[in-house]
Order: structure tokens, then C-alpha cells, then sequence
């Protein structure tokens, strides 16, 4: 056990509360790791009946995983480092989804990428008015991941394209009408929590919960179904409109700053999930890409602009979204063969 994340049992709960505000609860190997433990083994003790999930600090549940040993790795030419910490993080990930009893959590300030992946797969997802939940990968070069990809592929309509290419941050409502959070508790949460460590009644979430605000997404849907529908990234882009409203030209201004190959696999790979919507197959499309991300070259780049230089000035190997091919995307898309993703842990 370490500092950066609090494990223990309380009443009738299991509790995981991430430990870094300094560092927006951003997610280590280790923390992964020690999350994984716990869920094996509390999966079958009947001495608790829920999971909690939370986080110290008010600007943030978990704003993603810690990238910069990853940048340190990846300048060195290591591209084992990555591929070990995507594959345990990915487990970590597909035990969440599958647990087998009721996991709260707590979703207060950002909620972004790696912490999607330990906040959005819970049967009970609270936001407030602080929340702003996003899958930011693209611009830093990665594709949605950690079973992001499966929460992209079941929103309504083609909002799941238009988060996943453009990075936008949702809303309490936005994330509540995107299938990311299910209640809506905007009063201090801690006598929830409280309740729910003595009781172990899941059902009282529900009843602490108030209506939803209205979502900004829910109604430009209509705008962002229509332009969101093409097959490929590079159909969505040729069909944008001259003259767009609000919410297009700002897709279209955000996607002009992301990875161009990163959003063509992310496209790719949402419409793959959407036709066989689990998330073994979501985490297996994820891996493809991340496990040859470090080596293409635009990850190192992403983290480099964002977090070590922070130029915010990447130089992305395509130099925009009519330079992708298809075989660009076939090349970090096809099976991997006898370094496919191993969800089931071998001893």
C-alpha cells in the first residue's frame, strides 16, 4: 500500500480512493496494480456487498494515467514499458466492467482518459455540477482507450465520434445523456457515502438522486449526427459544411490541433465496438493501436508538446487528414497476433 491510493474495507463496502490531487489523481503502474488486487479480492467476499470508488481533492477524480515514464521509456527506444502498463491497466479495466456487485463512484472535477477507464465502468456513476468528463487521446496522439471506446460506441447516435475525434469535455448532463455517468447528486456526497458503507444498499444512489440537467450534446445532436456518420475520418471531414453552426466549426477547429492518425484508427475502431459492442473487443481494437503507438512515433510527440515541452505545438507524421491512407491505418489496426491482449492473467 502506498500513499497515492487508500484500499480498505468499511462496513459493508470495499474503498478505493485515489491519493494524488497534486497530480490530478492521475493513475501509476502501481495504482493499477494495487486496484486489480483489490477487486480480485473482494469479488467473492461476502462480507462486502458494494464498491466505492473516489478521489481526494476537488479538481479532479483521476484526469488520466501518469504519461512521463512513459516519454522517458519511449526516448529511450523501450517499447516494452508501454505495452506492459497498457496490458495490466487494460485487466484492471475489464474487471471493473465485469465486477459482480455494485461499484459507486464518485466523479467530481475532470474524469479524462485512464480515469474513464477506473470511473466510467462502475454500475453507479455520480457527477455534479464540478464534473467534466473527456477522452482526450487524440490529442496527444493516442486512440480512446481503456474500454473507452465501448462507452463511445453505445452513446446516442454519432455523439460517440464527435467525443472521440474532437476531445470535447462533457457536462454532468452531457455525460448523464452519453452513457458516461447514470445520477446526477449535486449536494455533498460524504453522508451518501457514509450511508452506503453502513448499509451496503446500493439503491439508495437513486434515491439521493436529482433530475439531470439539460445537455448541450442531447440537443446538437441532430447537428453532429449528421455530420459524424461517414464511414472513414476522412468521409467525416469531406462532408463538414461550408458554412457550419456553432458546435461544427468548433469540431472542426478542434480537430484540426489533434493526431491525424490517431482520429482515422479511433473512427475506425468505434464503428468496430458499435457492431460487436463488448469489452473484451473493445479493449482487443484499444491494444492494437497502443501497442505499436510508442514505436509510430506520434505518442512520444503528443506527450512531448503536452506535458515535458508544453509547446502545445505537436508535429504530427501526418501533416493532416487528407495525408492518412488507408494502409495507415490498416498498418496500427490489423490482429496482433501471438501479442494480442491477454485479458486472464496467467500465473
Amino acid at each position: 500500500m502506498t500513499d497515492e491510493i487508500h484500499i480498505r474495507r468499511e462496513g459493508r463496502a470495499g474503498r478505493i480512493t485515489l491519493n494524488r490531487p497534486k497530480a490530478l489523481n492521475a493513475l501509476t503502474w502501481d495504482m493499477v496494480n494495487q486496484i486489480s488486487k483489490a477487486l480480485d479480492d473482494w469479488k467473492n467476499d461476502t462480507k462486502i456487498d458494494l464498491l466505492i470508488i473516489d478521489a481526494i481533492g476537488e479538481k479532479a477524480f483521476c484526469a488520466g494515467g501518469d504519461i512521463a515514464d512513459m516519454y522517458t521509456s519511449g526516448q529511450r527506444g523501450d517499447l516494452s514499458y508501454g505495452r506492459r502498463f497498457w496490458t495490466d491497466e487494460y485487466r484492471m479495466n475489464a474487471k471493473l466492467f465485469r465486477f459482480p456487485k455494485p461499484v459507486v463512484t464518485f466523479l467530481q472535477g475532470f474524469t479524462m482518459g485512464g480515469g474513464v477507464g477506473v470511473g466510467c465502468h462502475g454500475s453507479h456513476r455520480i457527477v455534479d455540477d464540478s464534473s467534466r468528463i473527456a477522452m482526450p487521446e487524440c490529442t496527444i496522439g493516442l486512440v480512446p482507450d481503456v474500454g473507452g471506446s465501448l462507452l463511445l460506441a453505445q452513446a446516442p447516435g454519432r455523439l460517440g465520434e464527435y467525443l472521440g475525434l474532437t476531445s470535447d469535455r462533457m457536462d454532468a448532463g452531457d455525460a448523464i445523456h452519453c452513457g458516461f455517468a447514470d445520477y446526477y447528486v449535486p449536494t455533498d456526497w460524504e453522508p451518501l457515502k457514509q450511508e452506503l458503507i453502513a448499509t451496503g444498499d446500493h439503491t439508495l444512489v437513486d434515491q439521493a438522486a436529482a433530475p439531470a440537467p439539460t445537455s448541450r450534446l442531447s440537443e446538437a445532436q441532430p447537428d453532429v449526427d449528421a455530420h459524424f456518420a461517414g464511414e472513414t475520418h476522412g468521409d467525416i471531414m469531406r462532408g463538414l459544411p461550408v458554412t457550419p453552426s456553432p458546435i461544427i466549426a468548433r469540431a472542426a477547429e478542434k480537430m484540426a490541433q489533434n493526431a491525424p492518425l490517431a482520429m482515422a484508427v479511433a473512427t475506425q475502431i468505434i464503428h468496430r465496438v458499435r457492431q460487436r459492442p463488448t469489452i473484451e473487443n473493445a479493449l482487443d481494437q484499444e491494444y492494437r493501436y497502443t501497442f505499436r503507438a510508442v514505436a509510430q512515433g506520434d505518442f512520444i510527440e503528443g506527450i512531448r508538446a503536452a506535458i515535458i515541452d508544453k509547446d502545445r505545438q505537436p508535429k504530427w507524421v501526418h501533416k493532416d487528414w487528407t495525408d492518412v491512407t488507408g494502409g495507415d491505418v490498416l498498418k496500427m489496426t490489423l490482429p496482433l497476433g501471438q501479442d494480442a491482449l491477454q485479458l486472464e492473467e496467467t500465473p
